[in-house]
């Protein structure tokens, strides 16, 4: 999400061109990109007032500096998942202390001049810095003049500031103007990016997908399923229906989400819906009620895949028993 500077260390908003490749970078998250946690959004390349990221897609919004990598769930973050160091350095400044909440209309006077929230900012020298937002409350490992190695624990990943999921916020500068890691030179070229990157290994671009598909006895709250918490294991016979749904991110109108249920017996159902927006997170769900005096036992398994026009982005399933 949007993270302005740490207090006293306020940054130029506009990116500029990349002057030195002396800075290295890895991940500033410990988990597996691309199952257990992803990248959702991108430093914004369009100066209107419209989104790009550095592959002309809509994985940014407007004024956005720097790459979110986000968590799967609520449930994941207060489990716990670590912040760490991008490079070598030495923490210039902190800020703990804002408490880890949804960013609501209400909230915005309250946090305003800290929507980082929780963060540091880690000086690599020779005008790099790197600056990570939004992390736990309490959770912060390292204090100002500390030194950091590549892969410190800095903190862990939380929820607060200006941020409606849980994901570190990672803003790279150079001379105090916004770089993007994925496309340093700030030359975005559509159908043809970049290769030149600031990452040790280069990282896999998902332009969209299926986050989690989940079981459930009717259609869940998208808080339930933003937490965590939605998808059962199990369903009794009796449940009143059985619902699959499918919780995904990057979606563009035109997009299509297919949900099938596969029953012991058979498939019981295949629905397609069709996005009328771009949507940076959003599910679809579809089921039937129950119109015999039980659900025939067993495994039934449950199938979600965004489609964009003749490709399939991705598919991810889930079962549920029933006994």
């Amino acid at each position: 999400m949007r993270a302005a500077a740490l207090a006293a260390l306020l940054f130029p908003l506009a990116a500029g061109s990349l002057a030195a490749r002396d800075i290295i970078l890895n991940p500033p998250i410990d988990c597996d990109l691309g199952s257990a946690c992803f990248v959702q959004q991108y430093v914004d390349h369009d100066p209107s007032n419209q989104s790009m990221d550095f592959r002309c897609s809509n994985l940014s919004y407007d004024t956005h500096q720097g790459t979110d990598f986000a968590l799967q769930s609520l449930e994941q973050m207060r489990r716990g998942v670590n912040v760490i160091a991008a490079a070598p350095g030495t923490v210039r400044a902190t800020r703990d202390g804002m408490k880890d909440e949804l960013f609501t209309r209400q909230s915005a006077a309250r946090i305003s001049g800290r929507e980082c929230g929780n963060g540091i900012v880690v000086d690599h020298g020779g005008g790099w810095t790197t600056q990570y937002c939004h992390m736990k409350r309490g959770s912060l490992a390292v204090k100002k003049g500390d030194r950091v190695r590549k892969s410190t624990v800095l903190g862990q990943v939380g929820l607060s500031g200006r941020t409606q999921f849980p994901h570190v916020h990672l803003t790279v500068r150079k001379d105090g103007k916004v770089v993007d890691p994925f496309d340093p030179d700030n030359q975005v070229t559509c159908g043809a990016p970049s290769t030149e990157t600031l990452w040790q290994n280069p990282l896999p671009y998902r332009p969209g997908g299926i986050l989690t598909v989940g079981f459930a006895d009717a259609v869940p709250k998208f808080d339930r399923i933003k937490q965590g918490t939605a998808g059962a294991d199990s369903l009794k016979p009796s449940a009143p229906a059985i619902v699959v749904f499918g919780y995904a991110f990057g979606g563009r109108a035109g997009d299509k989400v297919r949900l099938v249920i596969d029953a012991p017996g058979g498939q019981m159902m295949d629905e397609t819906v069709t996005l009328d927006k771009n949507q940076a997170q959003f599910f679809r769900a579809v089921g039937k009620k129950r119109t015999t005096s039980a659900w025939q036992s067993g495994t039934y398994l449950g199938t979600v895949s965004l489609l964009r026009g003749n490709r399939v982005i991705n598919t991810e399933t889930a079962t549920v028993t029933v006994q």
